[in-house]
């Protein structure tokens, strides 16, 4: 099997995938703590793009949009352990400490590279995984709880990530587009982190644009294809996943019908 999915609780799971590559455009609901045992994962956001090996240790803010490719590397299966920091868990736990630090969230990607403590706490889960069912879920609580202790005493200021429980509100439709073009997410997932209704970011998408969200999207995702094989000359091969693309031959073919030319020939 290429994938599989183990959870000793509905929080704290074991995935392993061993496929060409696994690739996901999500905006979590919660924030999601990983550790990397093997493989290779690299990760999208709008102004960044972050690469994980074997060790590391990252977390992925929720309600943000990401574009997720996890690869197997050195004949190993990509293998990671994730723990979901849930809305309801982090209340209960700023219920009884007191934030430090940022009072907003940061829109980034927290890195902890190889932390010993982290890594710790994230590795004694393994053994459980065979216990399935039989884990206390009074356990895995005191092991969330133990790693949100971990997180703050690395960093402080990851505070402003964790104790911040707001949703998204209505912002400006231009600059969020502007920025978050290239995820392959569907229109009510738009409209939702733009504080919106669907019908309501439809309308203000056509004021704003003058042209349909699925025609607009679909133009500014060729022309960042176009920018990377031009100006940084990448393969086609390297760049469709990241400009919002499922598969290589429907690129191929859009690339073509809106340029006149296919994309391989722009390689020098």
């Amino acid at each position: 099997m290429e994938f599989e999915t183990h959870y000793i609780a509905p929080d704290i799971k074991l995935s392993e995938f061993s496929g060409k590559f696994f690739k996901t455009e999500v905006m979590f609901e919660h924030h999601i703590l990983v550790w990397f045992i093997s493989g290779e994962t690299k990760i999208i956001q709008a102004d960044a793009v972050y690469t994980f090996n074997a060790g590391d240790v990252f977390l992925i803010p929720r309600n943000q949009l990401t574009t997720v490719i996890n690869y197997p590397k050195d004949g190993k299966p990509h293998k990671a352990v994730a723990m979901y920091l849930t809305v309801k868990k982090l209340k209960d736990f700023y219920a009884r400490h007191k934030a430090i630090g940022r009072s907003q969230p940061l829109q980034k990607v927290y890195s902890f590279s190889k932390h010993t403590l982290l890594q710790s706490c994230l590795a004694s889960l393994i053994y459980y995984f065979d216990l399935g069912e039989d884990f206390p879920a009074e356990l895995a609580d005191v092991k969330i709880e133990e790693a949100i202790s971990i997180l703050r005493s690395i960093d402080k200021s990851v505070d402003g990530i964790l104790a911040n429980f707001e949703e998204p509100g209505k912002i400006n439709l231009a600059d969020f587009m502007e920025r978050h073009y290239m995820f392959n997410m569907s229109l009510d997932r738009f409209a939702y982190l733009t504080g919106r209704s669907l019908s309501t970011y439809r309308r203000d998408f056509s004021r704003v644009f003058q042209t349909t969200p699925q025609k607009w999207l679909h133009e500014k995702r060729l022309q960042l294809a176009h920018y990377h094989i031009v100006e940084k000359q990448r393969k086609p091969s390297d760049v469709y996943i990241e400009v919002g693309f499922e598969n290589l031959s429907h690129f191929s073919y859009a690339f073509k019908n809106h340029f006149g030319y296919p994309p391989q020939s722009l390689l020098k």
